[in-house]
């Protein structure tokens, strides 16, 4: 995410630890990277943050965000570069689901998406989830297409999207360690 051009995300994102954000003085978006090592969420500054805990740190790695309101969001489930299912998954931060295929915004959500792979090849594991969304501007309400995050397919609630498709993305993504194609080498974790 910290990677991603601002024209993706609509908002500045860094990767940071979390000593560093201990520091943070105003409301950040803060969340682990890739493990839900604590919640990812809002907090009113760096006093507020996690200090201790499993696998918590000041060298934990986090990404810090600025605040934003999505008016809309949706889970994408990505195979091979290409969008295999979806569902929108919440408005205005409440769980409102229903399937890709039956929302009117779908055009736009692909198009979106289509656009962010195209641009990024060899960037995301061959499979992957990737949330996104429209963000609401606070001053003019206008808004606008963004990532909201990506994550594991493993671990990713497929609220509406067509289970059928769903599974072929979770396979690959948690499938035996000698199955993994060559190119998502540079993706796997060493196991402790």
């Amino acid at each position: 995410m910290a990677e991603l051009p601002e024209g993706f995300t609509g908002r500045r994102i860094e990767l940071t630890t979390l000593s560093e954000a201990w520091a943070g003085r105003r409301p950040m978006f803060l969340k682990p990277p890739g493990d839900k090592q604590f919640p990812a969420a809002v907090y009113a500054d760096g006093t507020r943050l996690p200090r201790g805990g499993e696998r918590i740190g000041p060298d934990t790695p986090v990404l810090v965000s600025e605040v934003v309101t999505f008016a809309v969001e949706y889970r994408l489930f990505v195979l091979d570069g290409r969008i295999a299912t979806g569902s929108r998954y919440a408005r205005y931060g409440r769980l409102d689901v229903a399937a890709l295929e039956q929302d009117p915004e779908e055009p736009a959500v692909r198009a979106f998406a289509e656009e962010l792979l195209s641009s990024r090849p060899g960037t995301v594991p061959s499979a992957v989830v990737i949330d996104v969304g429209r963000i609401q501007d606070p001053d003019t309400g206008a808004e606008r297409w963004a990532v909201v995050e990506a994550n594991m397919p493993w671990f990713a609630h497929g609220y509406a999207a067509r289970p059928n498709l769903v599974l072929p993305v979770v396979l690959r993504s948690a499938g035996p360690r000698d199955q993994v194609l060559a190119r998502d080498h540079r993706f796997l974790r060493p196991t402790a």
